[in-house]
């Protein structure tokens, strides 16, 4: 991952707080729709399952393939978001 979207650093930037799904990297619309129907309405939802898998990158793009068909740029988007967030705050 050498560059990093403007929606990636507008993430990473702030606490999370009610961000939608779809406020993280590597997630639009159709995802965002698919996550939430799930029940996985806001960005705080995904990382908790993003903790619950352990950080572990493996299992987390497996879960977001699963859980909303992501594909490998998507999944490695949203990990990459995830864990920098995580890096930062926690």
């Amino acid at each position: 991952m050498s560059s990093t979207s403007q929606k990636h650093k507008d993430f990473v930037a702030e606490p999370m707080g009610e961000k939608p799904v779809n406020a993280l990297a590597g997630i639009g619309e159709v995802l965002g729709k698919r996550l939430e129907e799930k029940g996985f309405d806001k960005a705080y939802v995904v990382l908790g399952q993003f903790l619950v898998l352990k950080k572990d990158e493996e299992l987390f793009r497996d879960w977001l393939k699963d859980t909303c068909s992501a594909n490998t740029k998507q999944q490695g988007d949203c990990f990459g978001c995830l864990k920098e967030w995580c890096d930062a705050f926690l």
